[in-house]
């Protein structure tokens, strides 16, 4: 016998949505949080109680739409001078889901999450498939939250960095290292053919 599905704090109930979209704060719980710490460290030095995850749902038909957005703050060290600072998020969404029906993803992975989640997303993140009464939304706000955090975290975006000769931090102090200038791309064919790369005099 099938064992029942455990709702999470962001399920979603099929038959209770409407044409009329319905505006819902979902907060995770401890047991989410500890599985996106695991999935994604950045999140480490976050407070759970300041994520908030901001859900519109409606019906339009068989098919489920969703938008809103995931907001928090985490700590992440900067990555031009490494100090750690606070960065605040917010990641819109949007995603349209399908009735799966009797179809059955060809993608093991898909088909795990259909299984345990009650929805497979598709490629762009924008559209997927769901099956049953109810389908949670975990993974796929863990999946939004990793692409909040930024690729290049920046302190601030004058960040001046570290010196990469004596390590001093540049936004508190100079330093007396000697900045060697930047060869031009084109000094070794300049060199070849006997003239001079540009800004050369």
């Amino acid at each position: 016998m099938k064992s029942p599905k455990s709702h999470g704090p962001f399920t979603i109930w099929v038959d209770r949505l409407t044409a009329d979209p319905r505006l819902e704060t979902l907060e995770p719980d401890a047991a989410w949080w500890a599985a996106a710490v695991e999935a994604v460290p950045d999140l480490a030095g976050a407070d759970r109680a300041g994520f908030r995850f901001e859900v519109r749902a409606y019906r339009m038909g068989a098919d489920v739409y969703l938008d809103g957005s995931v907001s928090g703050e985490v700590e992440l060290g900067c990555s031009r001078c490494l100090a750690r600072y606070r960065q605040r998020l917010r990641e819109p969404f949007r995603l349209v889901l399908e009735p799966v029906g009797d179809r059955v993803p060809a993608e093991p992975e898909a088909a795990a999450a259909l299984a345990r989640d009650g929805l497979c997303l598709a490629d762009e993140l924008e559209s997927g498939w769901f099956r049953g009464r109810e389908f949670d939304l975990g993974a796929f706000f863990l999946e939004v939250v990793t692409l909040a955090l930024p690729v290049q975290p920046l302190c601030r975006e004058d960040c001046a960095g570290l010196c990469p000769r004596c390590g001093t931090d540049r936004n508190l102090e100079s330093c007396r290292c000697h900045e060697e200038p930047v060869a031009s791309p084109f000094a070794a064919l300049a060199r070849l053919r006997g003239g001079k790369t540009e800004g050369e005099h």
